[in-house]
């Protein structure tokens, strides 16, 4: 399970997992992993939980695709890995805010056809 909540489908979030990444780094310049998700959790409320377990291979594929650099610092005796966007994580950052964008406004059609048509009048 990649972000769940007991009250929604995690099937609609696990494709945002990436983007959730993405847009934190690329808003917060770098953080750790369990920084992520006690972010995650504070800015949703607690309506979303992105498990440690689904965050780490997330990192670590965006890091093998060349959009993460990690900054292992050492505080007291732990090691801690600090993830930041590298160039093309910061343009991948923003083609992919674009692709929801877009996605998003779809859907809004979709479920409220009454959108389009209301979009132009504010």
């Amino acid at each position: 399970m990649y972000i769940f909540d007991a009250m929604k489908s995690s099937q609609l979030y696990k494709g945002s997992l990436t983007i959730i990444i993405l847009k934190l780094l690329n808003e917060n310049d770098k953080m750790y992993g369990y920084e992520i998700t006690q972010k995650v959790k504070e800015i949703t409320h607690g309506e979303l939980i992105l498990t440690e377990g689904a965050l780490y291979p997330a990192l670590h594929k965006l890091k093998s695709q060349g959009y993460l650099e990690v900054e292992v610092v050492k505080i007291g005796n732990r090691k801690r890995k600090y993830y930041n966007l590298t160039e093309s994580g910061t343009k991948e950052t923003v083609d992919k805010l674009a692709e929801l964008e877009d996605y998003i406004r779809t859907m809004r059609a979709l479920v409220n056809p009454r959108y389009r048509s209301n979009e132009g009048a504010s």
